[in-house]
């Protein structure tokens, strides 16, 4: 009997080589979610939310497929549970498409320290989520953790000198919660298809759900710089595409709310990115913020062992 145990919780639990591999996805996603902000910034108000939107997830519906072709030869592993489906594009909707367009809103009306903290709530509502839904629990350090990377986010946005006003906060909120929502429902879609698949799917149900903007979007592009049209690519190929497909493999082989509390170093790894392609030089309470985020995340990371 307790060779069989042992044998079940092998099998259950990733390898050190699938803990790596998922690891390396983590520091991925991380680094190109962060970059979404420094893009978003440079593309300022040639286009719209929702057409900006739009584009991005064409983009990146379209790359994704070429990826599925390749990966699968044509024949992709579809989903046979219409539960899953149904799981699929509920979280495509609230968050690849709802929570990207509030977002890009959310901009328009608060600066990007303010932003950051409000909108970064969202992974410790994930942890709460996942305790309550997915049976992790709530470990101590993985809340210590997520309350001083809030904290850090906090040191971040209290150094802003950018405007900021009720409804920037309340959009931030907004696209906190269907952040959070997004991802519990992805993690529990994952049980029943491929990661890849997921983000495929999940790209073009949220380009069909928006596409009552593309006329706008048509207009938009007419007048927009050649550096919004390459900005707004650029979203939809690596922090869309790319930054979601390596999320979903890590999310199918860790918690939910460990994987989460990692991307608190979004805003820090965003701060630094600013400074070095956009020429932001960050203040003392970005960088101190940004340590404080690390710190936090560190701790985190610790939940579980």
């Amino acid at each position: 009997m307790a060779s069989v145990t042992a044998q079940t919780r092998t099998l259950d639990t990733p390898s050190s080589t699938e803990r790596g591999k998922a690891t390396t996805a983590v520091l991925v996603t991380v680094v190109l979610w962060a970059s979404a902000f420094v893009a978003i910034r440079g593309i300022g108000h040639s286009l719209s939310p929702a057409p900006m939107a739009l584009m991005r997830l064409a983009v990146a519906a379209a790359a994704l497929s070429v990826l599925v072709l390749i990966r699968f030869r044509g024949a992709p592993r579809m989903p046979q549970s219409r539960r899953t489906l149904a799981l699929v594009a509920v979280y495509a909707v609230l968050w690849l498409a709802g929570y990207t367009v509030v977002l890009n809103a959310a901009e328009l009306h608060i600066d990007a320290g303010t932003a950051a903290l409000l909108v970064n709530t969202a992974p410790l509502l994930i942890a709460f989520g996942a305790g309550l839904f997915f049976g992790e629990g709530y470990p101590k350090v993985l809340v210590v953790g997520s309350l001083v990377a809030l904290g850090g986010l906090s040191i971040i946005a209290f150094g802003s000198s950018g405007h900021r006003d009720w409804l920037g906060v309340v959009l931030c909120l907004v696209a906190a919660v269907l952040y959070a929502s997004g991802v519990l429902i992805q993690k529990a879609a994952l049980r029943g298809v491929d990661g890849l698949v997921a983000i495929w799917l999940g790209c073009l149900v949220a380009t069909a759900v928006l596409l009552p903007w593309a006329p706008q979007l048509l207009d938009e592009l007419a007048t927009a710089p050649p550096s919004a049209i390459l900005g707004t690519v650029y979203l939809g190929l690596f922090p869309t595409a790319i930054g979601f497909t390596t999320w979903a493999y890590a999310l199918r082989r860790m918690d939910a709310g460990k994987l989460s509390a990692t991307t608190y170093a979004a805003p820090a790894v965003s701060v630094l990115l600013s400074w070095l392609l956009l020429g932001e030089t960050p203040t003392l309470h970005a960088l101190a913020g940004g340590a404080v985020c690390l710190l936090g995340v560190a701790i985190s990371r610790r939940a579980g062992r």
